[in-house]
């Protein structure tokens, strides 16, 4: 039947093909044939050298069906998102390609085909080629295979299968032991339905004692530091100088704005339909798309300055254009019942333009030929003299963040500072409000920061040790009282301290994560209050209020469906700590970040090169 499918010449149906092409990535490589000299690598994936010209090709498969899902260009960020996902399915293709010749799987071309004819791809299920009285019609999918429509389709829908099948075959040698008894049911049936009702002291060390209470020493400052390394690792982190052209609207740009309105406002009153001119000038999207209808709305659902208007207008009447904090607005007010409002609109934004835009790209011009993408650090400075601007400094950036300058988060240049030189420029940003360049002025390593880098954070984390200790002593004490008589409420006002009523909940869906804590209160028989519970989180003391047992008669009834349920859970479970596991045994070496260069470096690599 494969023959049969491949023997049929044509061309692809290409709504069809652009489906597949988005699910189609990973499983199209033949880890027989990936071979590559270490100069056209980028790195090793369990033995097995990965071509540049590979990984290329499949990053760039994954951009194109992202590209056609989200109707743009990805960000820097977003590329590099790409990349690191096609890397990871590599390493997870390669670890279960090992896994199936350890465990000698395989799958036949009637296997194959079989499911081909059989169980249509779900990215195909709704393709309108294959409906029939709006349902999938499956004679006209299985038709549609042996089409010369089919031929370019089907090598991918082989691959895709084969290795569906042959994961399908290893996970169920990996669950088939899975089974769960009586007593382990009903102890996940009485976890999801057994439910109590507490009322808990919390004690938080670094609420609950003073700094003032508290003294540390630098050599116990140092000390901590030594002890706990780790808790100080910090990955890579850059730091970046930038220039900023700010491109913000100007009262020409609003006096664009306006005209423009009152023009579209002239056609409409000589006769233009204002349902066309919406669909064809309002940047309102939404509702452009249905002639600029608001449908019915009510106070306080619009800016003020249009509500206003709205409630205002005559009936039929296209208003004057009306400054909202978005734009100008044409507005047409078509029936008011009551409060309520119906009403269409055409939105005009103020938007920089004209002489303005031409200014400030200009500028935006000038930065660019004097300062971007140079490894000179001079270059930034010199730039900002000459046109007069200030150089900021941006917060710091760790690896996989986005850079921020104060609260405003900037695109793109995140993934370039940790790949560019110290002292080398960006390209230019362009954002909403401003052009950016950035300088990377230096970049620390991943690791554990020198002493003196740290020495604050120890400093409070030696401190909060100390506190508590002192946390501590105040829950053994809030014990001593209960024990004395005090209800818990009164012991927990009489020392201060938080005291809150939970429930009822279930163990499976407690209202705070603490583990121990969760334990206690179904551990615990009613009216009994615990001792005093030292976690992580804080300190703790409760006691349980009411508890409502699970109902066995409810759990015998529906056993068996409730069984299927928890083996269905417990296999995926499974499922996903294997898949983890699995990915770990795979020896990984990844050269990515020497082969990726930024444009100042290729130039001057470039520039290197003998001329011949």
């Amino acid at each position: 039947m494969m023959r049969a499918f491949r023997s049929m010449a044509g061309k692809v149906a290409a709504g069809v093909f652009a489906v597949l092409m988005l699910v189609f990535v990973i499983t199209s490589v033949d880890w027989s044939q990936v071979t590559g000299g270490a100069s056209s690598t980028v790195g090793e994936i369990g033995g097995v050298k990965i071509p540049l010209r590979t990984y290329q090709q499949l990053v760039q498969n994954q951009m194109e069906g992202w590209q056609r899902q989200n109707s743009r260009s990805p960000s820097a960020e977003e590329v590099e998102e790409i990349r690191n996902s096609v890397w990871e399915q590599l390493i997870q293709q390669q670890s279960l390609d090992a896994e199936y010749r350890r465990r000698g799987i395989s799958v036949s071309t009637d296997e194959v085909a079989a499911a081909i004819e059989n169980s249509p791809p779900n990215e195909l299920l709704s393709a309108a080629e294959f409906q029939t009285d709006g349902q999938f019609d499956i004679q006209k999918y299985q038709r549609w295979l042996r089409s010369s429509a089919a031929e370019q389709v089907v090598p991918l829908l082989e691959a895709q299968y084969a290795d569906q099948i042959k994961q399908s075959k290893l996970l169920r040698v990996v669950t088939g032991d899975i089974y769960l008894s009586d007593p382990a049911l009903w102890q996940a049936w009485r976890d999801a339905n057994e439910k109590v009702t507490i009322e808990l002291a919390a004690i938080i060390p670094r609420n609950a004692v003073p700094d003032s209470a508290v003294s540390v020493s630098d050599a116990e400052i140092r000390q901590y530091y030594d002890a706990h390394k780790d808790d100080f690792k910090r990955p890579a982190t850059a730091y970046l100088s930038y220039v900023q052209v700010l491109r913000f609207p100007d009262q020409s740009d609003t006096a664009a704005a306006r005209t423009r309105a009152e023009n579209l406002r002239k056609e409409i009153l000589a006769g233009a339909p204002f349902a066309e001119v919406a669909q064809r000038e309002s940047s309102d999207s939404v509702s452009a798309a249905q002639g600029g209808d608001l449908g019915e709305f009510g106070r306080g659902a619009m800016d003020p300055a249009f509500e206003r208007a709205a409630y205002s207008l005559p009936i039929g009447v296209v208003s004057e254009p009306v400054l909202s904090a978005f734009g100008y607005h044409l507005i047409k007010v078509e029936k008011r019942a009551g409060a309520k409002v119906t009403a269409r609109h055409i939105l005009i934004p103020v938007e920089i333009t004209g002489s303005h835009r031409d200014a400030l790209d200009a500028r935006a011009d000038t930065l660019e030929a004097l300062a971007a993408e140079r490894l000179e650090p001079s270059a930034l400075d010199s730039a900002a003299r000459s046109l007069g601007l200030s150089v900021g400094q941006a917060n710091p950036l760790q690896k996989g963040s986005r850079v921020q300058v104060g609260f405003q988060v900037v695109p793109d240049a995140g993934v370039w500072a940790f790949q560019a030189k110290v002292g080398e420029t960006s390209r230019i940003v362009e954002v909403s409000y401003a052009y950016f360049l950035f300088r990377l002025d230096s970049l620390t390593p991943e690791g554990v920061p020198p002493f003196e880098k740290v020495k604050d954070a120890a400093a409070i984390a030696a401190r909060n040790v100390k506190k508590r200790e002192g946390a501590l002593a105040i829950a053994t004490n809030l014990v001593k009282r209960v024990g004395e008589g005090s209800t818990l409420e009164q012991a927990a006002t009489a020392l201060a301290l938080p005291h809150q009523r939970f429930g009822p909940f279930a163990r499976i869906q407690p209202p705070f994560p603490n583990t121990r804590v969760i334990g206690a209160a179904f551990g615990l028989e009613v009216g009994k209050t615990s001792g005093v519970i030292d976690t992580e989180e804080g300190i703790y003391v409760l006691r349980v209020i009411s508890r409502t047992p699970a109902d066995s008669a409810e759990f015998v009834k529906g056993v068996d469906e409730y069984r299927a349920r928890q083996i269905q859970a417990a296999r995926q479970d499974r499922v996903r700590s294997y898949l983890a596991a699995l990915v770990k045994t795979v020896k990984v070496e990844d050269n990515r970040a020497a082969l990726f260069r930024t444009e100042a470096q290729a130039e001057e690599a470039a520039s290197r090169q003998p001329r011949s």
